[in-house]
């Protein structure tokens, strides 16, 4: 082993432990009981296991369940709405030869120049006038929106990766765009989907900054608010730490999860969503 590669194995150890580090003692302390937690240090072990019960403290307590499934529908609804709906504006954009298609580009990958923050307040008032505040489907909308300029471009770069005369050939086959789109187009791009699934659920599963302006009641508001709002829960003298950390440990399941199984596509994805003409 040359020293090059001692460097960047020494580099990506580096980094690895960094990113471990404060994921170490969030599963300590979830482990512990609130009592202990106040009498050990935080990275002491525990003399019993204490995760169940802190789990569905928190589960209960702060009503995480309602949360959890509320974000899970916002992540699944809203990254399948924006891939659908980006997919068909990028294949457009890239394979259809549709007049000032860079300009149509442009003008939908626009929506992320600006920080999101500035959206806040415009989208509040609108929201309040239109009756979508705390509703369901003005956070699915919301979701669905944001997503869409991200997704464009991971699909257009995607598009122009594959070969022209992959559509010609379609259409001497008789197919028409739409339907080269669905029968070739989309089975091609399950790299660029897999991508896009794991980015956009992830980004709306952490997504705390909307879900709490957007939203008030426990039936609509995400996952995010809930943790946040599990801080305001008492046991003794402080926030019941513990409890917190089961149920941030538990948040963070259901993206570990999507990316061990969509893995496969995710570099493959990655490479060719980034190349384009």
């Amino acid at each position: 082993m040359n020293w090059k590669k001692i460097f960047i194995y020494g580099i990506m150890f580096i980094l690895c432990f960094l990113w471990i580090l404060p994921i170490w003692p969030t599963v300590l302390v979830s482990l512990k009981s609130n009592q202990e937690f106040g009498v050990q240090k935080f990275w002491e072990f525990p003399s019993q296991n204490a995760f169940w019960s802190n789990l569905v403290k928190a589960w209960n307590q702060a009503k995480l369940g309602r949360y959890f499934i509320n974000s899970l529908l916002y992540g699944l609804i809203g990254a399948a709405g924006a891939i659908f709906i980006s997919s068909l504006a990028a294949y457009s954009i890239s394979r259809l030869n549709i007049k000032n298609s860079f300009s149509w580009f442009f003008l939908i990958w626009s929506g992320t120049i600006f920080p999101f923050q500035m959206y806040l307040i415009p989208l509040f008032k609108m929201y309040m006038s239109w009756g979508l505040y705390d509703t369901f489907l003005g956070m699915i909308l919301f979701y669905i929106a944001i997503c869409i300029p991200f997704c464009t471009f991971i699909f257009r770069n995607y598009f122009l990766t594959l070969p022209g005369e992959v559509l010609e050939a379609a259409k001497l086959d008789g197919c028409g765009n739409l339907k080269a789109y669905w029968k070739i187009f989309m089975p091609l791009s399950k790299p660029a989907i897999a991508v896009l699934l794991l980015f956009q659920f992830t980004w709306v599963w952490n997504d705390l900054m909307f879900g709490m302006v957007l939203t008030r009641s426990t039936e609509v508001r995400p996952i995010m608010v809930g943790l946040a709002q599990l801080q305001g829960f008492r046991a003794g003298s402080g926030t019941d730490i513990p409890s917190l950390m089961a149920g941030a440990f538990a948040a963070s399941l259901p993206t570990i999860i999507l990316f061990v199984l969509l893995q496969r596509y995710f570099i493959e994805g990655m490479k060719l969503s980034t190349a384009g003409e």
